[in-house]
């Protein structure tokens, strides 16, 4: 009896995603990974880190370390704006890290079944850091797999 579905009101499950502007294109990050969001500040570097992470901050006094989204996607390094920002994830073992986006869009409401994994092609590198295609309204949203982003690949 427990496992009983109820027909009668099929809810379809929402997410909730950040949108981020990065080069010409929208990602989602799922808002239930976002722990803050914050405005530009002074990053310190940190020696024999991986080229993407830019360094560290101190986030109401927890070091906190920060990651260029543009590296990260070989994308081409621009200058920071009014508009850049830092999104600070919770990771599912409690650890923070911050990801640096041009600018962050709007919070968006997406129904799962209107996401699609890509059944194309895609460059091998950057599809592995995407968990799907999101449709909202007539934009396209390219959701982020946080944990894929964060991880290091593994050499086999």
């Amino acid at each position: 009896m427990e496992d009983k579905i109820d027909v009668l009101n099929p809810a379809e499950k929402i997410i909730q995603f950040i949108v981020v502007k990065l080069g010409g294109e929208l990602y989602g990050i799922d808002i239930a990974f976002v722990d803050n969001i914050v405005r530009m500040q002074q990053i310190t570097r940190v020696a024999k880190s991986q080229e993407y992470y830019v360094g560290v901050i101190n986030l109401r006094g927890e070091v906190v370390p920060i990651m260029s989204l543009r590296r990260r996607f070989d994308l081409e390094e621009i200058d920071y704006t009014h508009a850049t920002r830092i999104i600070i994830v919770r990771m599912e073992d409690q650890s923070r890290v911050g990801f640096i986006v041009d600018e962050v869009r709007e919070v968006v409401d997406i129904e799962e079944s209107t996401i699609e994994v890509p059944n194309f092609k895609l460059d091998e590198k950057k599809a592995a850091y995407l968990a799907g295609i999101g449709k909202k309204e007539e934009s396209l949203i390219s959701l982020l797999d946080i944990q894929a982003v964060v991880e290091e690949k593994k050499k086999a």
